[in-house]
């Protein structure tokens, strides 16, 4: 295998959002593209030292296919299967559609694997976008409709408390003045995002998490430990520093709020984690790099009745929360063509932040 892989015959395979891979009858490895190496977590020198049989817990049905393929009894045989990912020790797997095809060669087969998951998460992924889209001008609409006739009301009460001398009525205009001012903030908060203008700089997303786990960590100086593990490989990028530190700040607050309990025992987690990742779709647009940043804590997990709804705005699973923290992060990481998405179960939650790279 020569060192610059596109430019051999086999090298457009690395252009590919699927895991496809060049094999011998036998198993043993040929060639490996970029998304399965991606995917599996270790280099493609280590995969072409290793066989397609390794991979799989189905062995028994990914030998009988390659045999059935060599030998001409089928040009292509599909199985589902669960796929081991290497760097997570065996232990982790991904349901994955595997195909087997016949090439011209009869000792040459190639072996295609397609994450059953994908498809139904790029169809999430659209949804969220255009859920995002709407929510969000019908948050500037609504916030313009109340900003008016709030001005009023706090304006009136004003002259009203001025017109009265007695301290228990005056008490009810100070009620009125104060709640005024309380949605006031929640309007210029839900408005905050589209008023002030982007400033795009180079980016390097390790002094963003660095800046973020500083805030947090002075807030929780005692029983919350955050375990950095960066790609220090990743790249500078355009984009708004300031917006992406909001953002990552909404999730990790978020996080660190959830894991109150957990803090008080001292045992508190969370980890900020970098990678790069190849081949990425996002809504209907293909990017060959993309910077994926996971936020995981060991919290209680996100309540399942709001899990589907979770950057939905005002809905919170927190007593006194106001549910605009993670609106606010989706809204500023889609302003950077990326996605943001929350997989939860009881001690474990992360946050997947997924942001093109150039």
């Amino acid at each position: 295998m020569t060192t610059d892989v596109l430019n051999t015959p086999l090298g457009a395979l690395d252009l590919l959002a699927t895991m496809v891979a060049v094999v011998r009858p036998s198993g043993e490895c040929l060639f490996a593209n970029a998304k399965l190496e991606d995917t599996m977590g270790v280099s493609r020198r280590t995969l072409l030292r290793g066989n397609v049989l390794e991979w799989l817990s189905e062995v028994d049905t990914m030998r009988a296919t390659l045999a059935a393929a060599a030998s001409n009894i089928v040009a292509t045989g599909r199985f589902e299967g669960q796929m081991r990912r290497s760097a997570l020790g065996g232990t982790d797997t991904l349901p994955v559609h595997v195909i087997v095809t016949q090439t011209d060669r009869f000792d040459r087969l190639v072996v295609e694997f397609v994450e059953i998951e994908q498809q139904s998460r790029i169809d999430r992924e659209e949804r969220s976008i255009g859920l995002a889209q709407a929510n969000k001008e019908l948050l500037r609409n609504l916030a313009h409709e109340i900003k008016n006739p709030l001005g009023g009301i706090r304006g009136a009460a004003q002259l009203l408390a001025m017109e009265i001398s007695s301290p228990e009525l005056a008490e009810y205009t100070s009620v009125i003045i104060h709640e005024a001012d309380r949605l006031q903030s929640l309007v210029d908060r839900l408005l905050a995002p589209h008023r002030r203008p982007r400033m795009v700089g180079d980016v390097n997303i390790h002094e963003v998490c660095e800046r973020v786990r500083a805030v947090v960590q002075a807030e929780f100086p005692r029983g919350l430990q955050i375990v950095r593990d960066y790609d220090t490989s990743i790249p500078e990028f355009r984009a708004d520093r300031e917006q992406l530190i909001q953002a990552l700040l909404n999730v990790v607050h978020n996080a660190a709020q959830a894991l109150s309990t957990r803090i008080a025992a001292g045992d508190a987690r969370i980890v900020l984690r970098t990678r790069v990742a190849r081949q990425v779709t996002i809504g209907k647009q293909r990017f060959r790099l993309a910077l994926e940043l996971h936020v995981q804590d060991n919290g209680p997990g996100v309540p399942e009745e709001i899990l589907d709804r979770i950057f939905h705005p005002l809905v919170s699973g927190r007593e006194g929360g106001s549910g605009l923290g993670l609106t606010l992060a989706q809204t500023f990481v889609q302003q950077h063509q990326g996605t943001i998405a929350c997989d939860s179960e009881p001690g474990r939650t992360v946050f997947m932040i997924t942001i093109p790279l150039p």
